[in-house]
């Protein structure tokens, strides 16, 4: 028999809400900026990243926490001439 995960089979989720470029959503599976863009699907090398007003470092992506209430901006880059 295999073993349960969580006692009586319970499976229990953290949801965080946080305020991404303005819209407040509840994201779950996102503790790092870089988790997050790979859950929206943005391509990290395309965009700069500010939580609570300060700039995250693309080398950093992968380790900077999120917290419940964190406003981030996600800003694309754009090519043009």
């Amino acid at each position: 028999m295999a073993r349960q995960p969580y006692p009586g089979g319970i499976r229990l989720f953290y949801f965080m809400r946080l305020r991404i470029n303005g819209e407040i959503m509840e994201i779950r599976d996102a503790a790092t900026v870089g988790a997050l863009l790979e859950h929206l699907g943005v391509e990290p090398a395309r965009v700069a990243v500010e939580v609570n007003l300060a700039v995250v470092k693309k080398a950093d992506y992968g380790s900077f926490r999120l917290n419940d209430g964190d406003e981030v901006e996600i800003v694309n880059f754009v090519g043009g001439g």
